[in-house]
C-alpha cells in the first residue's frame, strides 16, 4: 500500500485516469463528487470510495476529510481536479455564474489545500497536485472567468509551494496545454494524434508525485507535441 490518495472533482477523463493509475500503484484511492452516484463504475473497477463533496463549500469540504479521517484514509496525496467554465462576450456573462465558476476553480482549491494542510503539516509530508490549464497564463477571448479562476489557482499553488516546501509538503500545478482526448465528446476531442491522453497525463502526474524532495517540480506543463504554444 503507497498511502492514501484524495482526488476531488472526480469523474471521466482525466480523473478516472488518476484513479486507475493510483490504484494499480497501490494507493488507497477516494473520489469526491457533487454527484457521486456516477462514480460507481469507477469505484467497482478501482476499488475506490466516493463521497459527496461540494467543493466550493468550505463546510462540504472539511465533512469530506472528517469522514476520510475517521475511516482511516486520511490523504497522503490530494489532486485537486475541479474547475468552473462559463463563456460568452464580458457584456453578456451571467455574473451569478461566474461566481459560482470562480468558487470552485478557485475558492475550492484554497479549502482543499486548506484542510490538507491541517493534516500534512503536523505529519511533515504530503503531495497536493493541482490541475490547472493554458487560461491561467495566458487570458483568450470570451473566457475571463475561466481565465479569472485558473490565474488564481496558479497565484495559489505558487504560494503554496513556498509555505509548504519547506516543510516536506510537495505542492505542483500543472498547466494542461491542450484539448484532453475523449471519443465521446466528438471532434476535437476525438483526434488522438492532436489531444493529450488522460492516462498518459496520470503518469506523469504519479511520476511528479515521487520526484526526490533534492529536485522538486513546482509546475509542468503538458500538452501535445502539435500544440502550438
Amino acid at each position: 500500500m503507497s498511502g492514501n490518495a484524495l482526488i476531488v472533482g472526480a469523474g471521466p477523463g482525466l480523473s478516472a485516469s488518476l484513479a486507475r493509475t493510483l490504484a494499480k500503484e497501490g494507493y488507497r484511492v477516494s473520489l469526491a463528487a457533487r454527484s457521486p452516484g456516477k462514480l460507481e463504475g469507477l469505484c467497482a473497477e478501482t476499488g475506490a470510495k466516493a463521497h459527496a463533496c461540494n467543493a466550493a463549500d468550505a463546510a462540504s469540504v472539511a465533512r469530506l476529510f472528517q469522514d476520510l479521517d475517521e475511516a482511516g484514509a486520511t490523504p497522503d496525496l490530494v489532486v485537486y481536479n475541479a474547475s468552473g467554465r462559463v463563456r460568452g462576450p464580458v457584456a453578456e456573462l451571467n455574473l451569478e455564474d461566474v461566481h459560482a465558476a470562480l468558487d470552485v476553480t478557485a475558492f475550492g482549491a484554497l479549502a482543499v489545500a486548506h484542510e490538507a494542510a491541517k493534516r500534512m503539516v503536523p505529519k511533515g509530508k504530503g503531495v497536493m497536485l493541482f490541475t490547472g490549464a493554458s487560461a491561467g497564463i495566458k487570458g483568450f477571448p470570451q473566457s475571463a472567468p475561466f481565465a479569472m479562476g485558473k490565474f488564481a489557482l496558479r497565484g495559489l499553488c505558487q504560494s503554496l509551494a513556498r509555505e509548504l516546501s519547506p516543510q516536506n509538503i510537495h505542492v505542483v500545478h500543472f498547466v494542461i496545454d491542450g484539448v484532453i482526448y475523449n471519443p465521446d465528446r466528438g471532434a476535437p476531442y476525438d483526434d488522438p494524434d492532436k489531444t493529450l491522453h488522460p492516462d498518459a497525463i496520470a503518469r506523469t502526474y504519479l511520476e511528479i508525485s515521487r520526484q526526490d524532495k533534492s529536485a522538486w517540480t513546482s509546475e509542468l506543463e503538458l500538452r501535445p507535441s502539435v500544440e502550438k504554444f
